[in-house]
């Protein structure tokens, strides 16, 4: 509910508000705000929790880090394709996410967009075979995933976007490791910069 905007950064939520919203008792609530909490989603207060938004600054750091780890992961992919140790299901399932990502972008569907792209590079992670750069790659688009969404605004960049994870998901099928590594990276910073414009925009309108 947080990523999909129903709770907007700033929104307050307390553990008897959500237990009733969710039909739940306020224990798993209860657990669940703290997970999120350590996720760096929400902000604790003196009654409940407080969505937290990250500011400019801190968004593009997040980015930058998530450049490195996903250059990291779509190397360490292709170099295991090139050696043979990844299954064809598994790139299959791959270009599956690819597509489904491409068509909802086309179609204007962009929470969709967001939830299937997530899932791409978060398929490419598990390829890798890198338990660390994927649990860390998890948090940081639990904290980017809105922005994301706003960076799908513009027509223009939704048919890039989509350019981009071909061109991708090819180096990875390839084996081409050096390449899917740069790929993957300047695919992120992309990101980082249609984030920052969008952001800029919201600005010049308030």
């Amino acid at each position: 509910m947080i990523l999909d905007g129903t709770y907007p950064p700033g929104a307050r939520i307390t553990e008897q508000d959500a237990a009733a919203v969710l039909a739940m008792s306020r224990t798993p609530v209860r657990e669940a705000l703290r997970a999120l909490a350590a996720n760096g989603l929400v902000r604790p207060t003196g009654r409940g929790v407080v969505v937290a938004a990250l500011e400019r600054g801190d968004l593009y750091d997040a980015y930058e880090v998530r450049a490195a780890l996903e250059a990291l992961t779509a190397e360490l992919a292709a170099a295991r394709q090139r050696d043979g140790r990844i299954a064809p299901a598994d790139l299959a399932s791959l270009r599956r996410d690819a597509t489904a990502a491409a068509e909802a972008t086309a179609a204007g569907q962009l929470r969709e967009a967001v939830r299937h792209n997530r899932r791409f590079h978060r398929r490419i992670a598990e390829l890798a075979d890198n338990p660390i750069a994927q649990s860390l790659l998890e948090r940081l688009w639990d904290q980017i995933e809105i922005s994301t969404l706003h960076s799908l605004q513009p027509e223009a960049r939704r048919a890039y976007v989509t350019a981009q994870h071909e061109r991708l998901l090819a180096a990875i099928v390839e084996g081409r490791a050096e390449e899917a590594g740069k790929l993957a990276r300047k695919h992120a910073l992309d990101t980082r910069a249609a984030t920052s414009r969008a952001n800029s925009r919201e600005g010049d309108d308030t």
